[in-house]
């Protein structure tokens, strides 16, 4: 093990499990700095200039400070794409890309789409991309999100449209209706907190990710409703859940008269995504 990978590895031991630091340093040496893969694999030993010894500590300090790796790298990747994320915008997951891939086979010929919380866009970007005749619009609450998803937007050179909007507040009177409507929103419950890694409890936003323990569904109780009016007869909804909650979200969407109505679970065996027709 050269000086480099054995620095990284006592820098981060009380905070990470082994694997963890391994593949964390393999990111830092290969994709961070810029050294070569093979030198690393291979134990040679390796001089850094002063500025990459600078970046290399300070990358250091802020991995030791739970800030989560895709923030220090300013991007991550999701449904083979690198998307801009800063501590304002949850950072992707493996499963909403299933959430994705799903509505991509399930729905070829939408004409309107919409992608409701969209924090990065990497929901409404990806779909977008991935279904070119389709009108995709985005909306969310918080205005440092929605900055960086127009950064992203116009970075991957997609076309969604983006607009500030609180969906459990704002007058729906003049909006357009839609073929599918898709919504990761917050859903992780103040009790679920003890249960969160420090590295997303506190670094990514609060608002984008937690709901009162006394009112855990309220989010998909409004957009289930907000549905009834915006989607085109036959149109779809779709979201993503917490894993506790699939039976009582099915039941939401039951209640609003909903049809076809499927809990899905996602690559971990968890219920993960909720979907039903209009």
């Amino acid at each position: 093990m050269n000086r480099i990978t054995a620095y990284i590895r006592h820098s981060l031991q009380e905070i990470y499990p082994p694997e963890e630091i391994k593949a964390l340093s393999m990111l830092i040496c290969c994709d961070m700095l810029g050294l070569d893969a093979l030198d690393i694999y291979m134990g040679k030993d390796i001089i850094l200039s002063e500025c990459k010894q600078r970046e290399l500590e300070n990358i250091i300090f802020r991995l030791q400070k739970n800030e989560p790796i895709q923030y220090i790298r300013g991007f991550a990747e999701f449904c083979g794409r690198n998307f801009k994320v800063a501590s304002g915008v949850l950072i992707p997951r493996p499963e909403t890309a299933e959430l994705v891939e799903l509505i991509v086979k399930e729905n070829p010929n939408a004409r309107r789409l919409l992608d409701i919380g969209t924090g990065s866009g990497c929901i409404a970007i990806s779909l977008d991309k991935k279904l070119p005749d389709v009108a995709v619009e985005a909306w969310d609450i918080s205005e440092e999100a929605l900055s960086i998803a127009r950064k992203n937007n116009e970075n991957l050179e997609a076309g969604v449209r983006f607009l500030q909007r609180d969906v459990l507040s704002d007058d729906w009177e003049k909006v357009p209706s839609f073929d599918v409507i898709v919504s990761n929103p917050p859903y992780v419950t103040e009790t679920e907190k003890n249960e969160m890694d420090a590295n997303v409890l506190e670094w990514e936003p609060g608002l984008a990710l937690f709901v009162p323990d006394e009112d855990p569904l309220r989010f998909y109780n409004r957009i289930a409703c907000l549905g009834s009016e915006l989607l085109l007869p036959g149109g779809k909804l779709y979201f993503e859940i917490n894993q506790a909650y699939g039976r009582e979200t099915a039941h939401i969407l039951e209640m609003n008269q909903y049809r076809d109505v499927r809990v899905i679970k996602d690559i971990f065996g968890k219920d993960r995504i909720v979907t039903a027709n209009r």
